[in-house]
């Protein structure tokens, strides 16, 4: 099945694996969705995801307390298809006093909310995660 957003797309299908308690989830590839899951990876709410070239998918392994509990509590898309958001560097907001990321679509690639802060450049936010 194919979607119109893929971004969305990649955020739905962690979300319902995480509530599911599910080990890991496959999605199709794009460079995009690579950028983002080596951001969520680089903070600690993925364990790792294999890319598997010849058949253009993605196995995304999630990470999960000792007590069997998600470390993603949740994930939200805020610019939609139908309505970018777009924000300077001084207006990206913290999320949850650094406890979560958000990420955005710069001119210098995909980055988290403090990378873009520190870069001074704004952009289309993406999502958020925490």
């Amino acid at each position: 099945m194919s979607f119109n957003d893929p971004i969305a797309e990649l955020l739905t299908k962690i979300r319902n694996a995480k509530n599911a308690q599910h080990r890991f989830v496959d999605l199709s590839c794009s460079k995009m969705k690579v950028k983002i899951l080596e951001l969520l990876k680089a903070h600690g709410f993925i364990e790792h995801f294999l890319v598997d070239e010849p058949q253009h998918r993605l196995r995304v392994f999630l990470k999960y307390t000792k007590e069997r509990g998600s470390v993603i509590r949740d994930l939200q898309r805020v610019s939609k298809i139908g309505c970018r958001r777009y924000l300077g560097y001084q207006e990206i907001p913290r999320v949850f006093n650094g406890m979560g990321i958000s990420i955005l679509s710069t001119s210098r690639g995909i980055v988290d909310g403090d990378t873009a802060r520190n870069l001074k450049v704004g952009g289309e936010i993406l999502c958020t995660v925490w």
